[in-house]
């Protein structure tokens, strides 16, 4: 049964559309070419920090990050970026007694918001930076695992991609959702990888509390 599910962040949680309109300004390109390129790097299968190398060779994100910052402008987001159905589907899922986490590949500033955020609606918040591990890496994985007080196969790990949540996740025992949203998912929405892994394909986190209740009705 499930009896715990744990959420990704960028493109789950959070609509980084405008995050990423801020780093288009920041490297001084048009937004629309920004995107474009980064769809393009995504399409190919690459990381998608390489998007910042097509417009400035040796660009390193984490510098860059302090630069922002130091410049008062830096990295965030807030309850308007949260896509709408993130407060809805917490909320069910905590009415169905659900144990509920959030972990994601983010900075420790990003981790402080994320509290900021959701400390009442969760009883887990990790990102990679306090772990010291990085989606894909299974040690991410094995950290979920030992933070979340139920076995590996009792955890639905939800997210946008198959690369860096879906397959690793279930390679780490746990069930998964694939989430239809953000340019991951539509871009490997139709490959093998996004129809045969994920225990469920859901269009918004308001179907989870549906699907996690007929399969654990089917596994009694």
């Amino acid at each position: 049964m499930i009896r715990a599910v744990v959420f990704d962040v960028g493109e789950c949680l959070v609509d980084e559309t405008r995050e990423y309109g801020t780093w288009a300004d920041w490297l001084g390109v048009p937004r629309h070419t920004f995107h474009a390129m980064f769809g393009a790097v995504i399409a190919q299968g690459r990381d998608y920090r390489e998007t910042f190398q097509e417009f400035r060779p040796g660009f390193d994100l984490y510098a860059e990050r302090e630069k922002r910052a130091a410049a008062g402008r830096p990295e965030s987001f807030g309850e308007d970026d949260l896509y709408s159905d993130v407060r809805p589907a917490l909320r069910q899922l905590r009415a169905d007694g659900l144990w509920l986490g959030i972990a994601g590949n983010q900075t420790v500033r990003a981790g402080g918001i994320l509290r900021e955020l959701f400390s009442d609606d969760v009883d887990l918040i990790g990102t990679s930076d306090d772990w010291g591990a990085s989606k894909p890496d299974p040690e991410f994985f094995k950290r979920v695992a030992a933070a979340v007080p139920f076995e590996a196969d009792e955890i639905l790990y939800v997210g946008d991609r198959c690369d860096n949540d879906i397959r690793p996740a279930g390679q780490a025992g746990m069930h998964t959702a694939l989430v239809r949203r953000g340019p991951w998912a539509c871009i490997q929405w139709n490959s093998t990888e996004a129809r045969e892994l994920p225990t469920f394909r859901v269009e918004s986190l308001d179907e989870l509390s549906a699907r996690v209740a007929e399969f654990n009705a089917s596994a009694r």
